[in-house]
């Protein structure tokens, strides 16, 4: 863990994986930090966990000495959400093929694991989920789609996303669901947030 200065009140914590940074995240949330040691927000990212609006930088780093990483808290598991998926993804073939296994198996190896959102970027709603074995990581498409449908689920790295609308994209698709996962008149308007447990259900 090292903890860097950013403008004049934030912190930004860098750790070894995502799923430190989800950790560490969800330990803060636990903690309740912003009201412990007086921090603004706190926001995750891919390996960095950002906590803005410190106004006691010392006692925020007292708290970030005793965090143990590899340890979620007890009470941060909840139900999952589960989002109905259709498999017809374009790259399902191709992926199930780097993966080793059959179109079948690679559908029930997705739908099977119970994934975590660790952050979210790229576009409102976009939820970047872990829980796949490291050796299941695929590359990006070498040429993006230019237009990926609303709703496609699919998997970049170590990391599985669904599209909130529809847009350019390189991930990998692997099927697609109904689920609305950014409604800017609810709230909150992303259905997915930093801590979500996500389930992938096999639909017709």
């Amino acid at each position: 863990m090292r903890v860097l200065p950013v403008g004049v009140d934030a912190l930004l914590v860098e750790v070894a994986s995502a799923e430190e940074a989800t950790s560490l995240y969800a330990a803060a949330r636990s903690a309740s930090v912003g009201a412990r040691v007086g921090v603004g927000d706190v926001v995750p990212a891919a390996r960095t966990v950002l906590f803005d609006g410190v106004r006691d930088r010392e006692a925020l780093e007292r708290w970030l000495a005793g965090v143990d990483l590899a340890a979620r808290p007890a009470d941060e598991r909840r139900d999952p959400v589960v989002l109905p998926t259709v498999y017809d993804g374009e790259d399902l073939d191709d992926v199930a093929r780097a993966w080793g296994m059959t179109r079948a198996e690679a559908v029930a190896t997705h739908s099977g694991t119970e994934f975590t959102v660790a952050f979210c970027g790229f576009a409102p709603g976009f939820a970047y989920c872990t829980g796949l074995p490291e050796e299941l990581a695929v590359p990006r498409l070498e040429r993006p789609r230019v237009r990926v449908p609303a709703g496609s689920v699919g998997v970049a790295g170590p990391f599985t996303g669904v599209y909130p609308r529809t847009s350019p994209g390189g991930w990998r698709l692997l099927g697609r669901t109904d689920a609305r996962l950014w409604d800017a008149a609810a709230e909150p308007p992303a259905l997915l947030a930093p801590g979500t447990v996500v389930r992938f259900e096999e639909v017709s």
